[in-house]
């Protein structure tokens, strides 16, 4: 369920109609719900009511604007960060350093040491040499660094190639087969406290059994990490619940999920970490765009919108769907192609699809937008940077400027021995 309805024909963000907002701020814009946000968080956690001890850590990558992630301070999330520049955005949105995990594959050495003088919550250490470096870092510091390991437990998650990230072959994690001497050997190091294991399959999961079958393999291991020897007192089980981005598509509900967890995890005794990202973010954002011409086609129209794929990569990215709805529809139907401005074929949102009859200058939403939709954003073609507005309620503000292409000009420079 999100917040975006259409009331006395016009479709609403919370109680704002979106047209006001198009003659505010212009288009495209994204626009979202705060009480959506706030909604998905509470649901997120309810589902998990039966796990015992749970920690929630919001996965910026999926929308890192500053005002989203203070929504989300507020309802006690932490952060889930791939970069020093997560950090600093959850820190300024009042997240505290201890709930934060600092994930990813390539950490820098200042990234680490930022991280440390910060005094974040967890380190998910992805190779055996990053938790060597980080060791030394922190002792020479005389501080002790919390930290996990990354299993890839080589499962694969039925999900997109480019966003699967358990299998043998991709980029992430140790192989689990490897983890318990490479525990053994970090285990004893000054500077580091090696606390436990974790794990993160994919994005968008349309099924729990992968994830089952990874979070089975991960029990197994505690349980030879601690015949061994060794305290483990946290599980990171990463993210990747999946949302519905066509309208007849059934995902797992948060409750189911939590379900699942709560029988595969009985009895390990220990702090659950979650990092949830799009199935909060997903529903809670729309990209409202106008149409500039309707194109007569060879077997359909074109629908130009201002929106492209630089404002919303997914679809050139991942052959991925959004819905298409007009802001004013009026109950009849077209088929026809979506496509933006940018020059690239590959500018194209959608093919012959059915969609509510547009005209020049008449206002439509692409759904689901709300996660990996501004974060992704260029300004290729030299288009400005999409904006950002947040609702709540009757009220809306923008959170993100549009910056426009004089000014991304006015920081760049000409060399002098080119300038003459």
């Amino acid at each position: 369920m999100d917040h975006f309805h259409t009331q006395n024909g016009v479709l609403h963000c919370e109680d704002v109609a979106l047209p006001t907002i198009a003659d505010a701020v212009g288009t495209p814009v994204y626009v979202y719900s705060a009480n959506t946000f706030r909604r998905h968080a509470q649901v997120f956690r309810e589902g998990l009511k039966d796990c015992g001890r749970v920690h929630l850590a919001y996965a910026i990558k999926a929308n890192p604007n500053l005002a989203v992630l203070r929504v989300l301070a507020d309802e006690g999330y932490g952060a889930d960060v791939v970069s020093a520049g997560e950090m600093a955005r959850a820190l300024a949105a009042g997240i505290p350093a201890m709930d934060i995990v600092f994930s990813g594959v390539g950490k820098t050495r200042d990234e680490l040491t930022a991280a440390l003088a910060a005094g974040i919550g967890q380190f998910n250490l992805e190779l055996e040499e990053e938790g060597e470096v980080l060791a030394d870092i922190a002792a020479a510091q005389g501080l002790v660094a919390p930290a996990v390991l990354r299993v890839n437990p080589d499962v694969d998650a039925g999900t997109h190639a480019k966003i699967s990230t358990g299998r043998a072959e991709n980029k992430f994690g140790i192989a689990i087969d490897q983890a318990l001497a490479m525990f053994d050997r970090l285990a004893g190091r000054p500077g580091l406290n090696l606390r436990g294991v974790a794990i993160h399959i994919g994005s968008q999961l349309a099924d729990l059994a992968p994830l089952e079958a990874a979070y089975s393999r991960i029990g197994r291991l505690v349980a030879d990490l601690r015949a061994a020897g060794h305290m483990i007192d946290r599980v990171d089980l990463g993210g990747g619940l999946g949302v519905p981005y066509r309208p007849d598509d059934v995902m797992p509900s948060p409750a189911d999920y939590g379900a699942m967890v709560a029988r595969v995890t009985k009895g390990w005794d220990v702090e659950l970490m979650f990092e949830p990202g799009r199935v909060i973010a997903g529903n809670a954002g729309v990209l409202l765009t106008k149409v500039i011409w309707v194109k007569p086609g060879v077997t359909s129209p074109y629908v130009i919108v201002d929106a492209a794929m630089n404002d919303l990569a997914r679809v050139a990215m991942y052959d991925a769907y959004h819905d298409f709805v007009a802001v004013e529809p009026t109950g009849a139907r077209m088929m026809a192609n979506i496509a933006g401005p940018v020059c690239e074929t590959g500018d194209t949102f959608a093919m012959g699809r059915d969609i509510d009859v547009v005209a020049s200058g008449d206002l439509g939403v692409f759904r689901t937008a709300g996660a990996y939709g501004a974060t992704m954003a260029s300004t290729y073609n030299s288009r400005a940077l999409v904006p950002e507005v947040m609702v709540d309620g009757g009220r809306y503000a923008i959170v993100a400027d549009r910056i426009l292409p004089e000014t991304i000009l006015a920081a760049e420079r000409v060399p002098e021995w080119l300038d003459t």
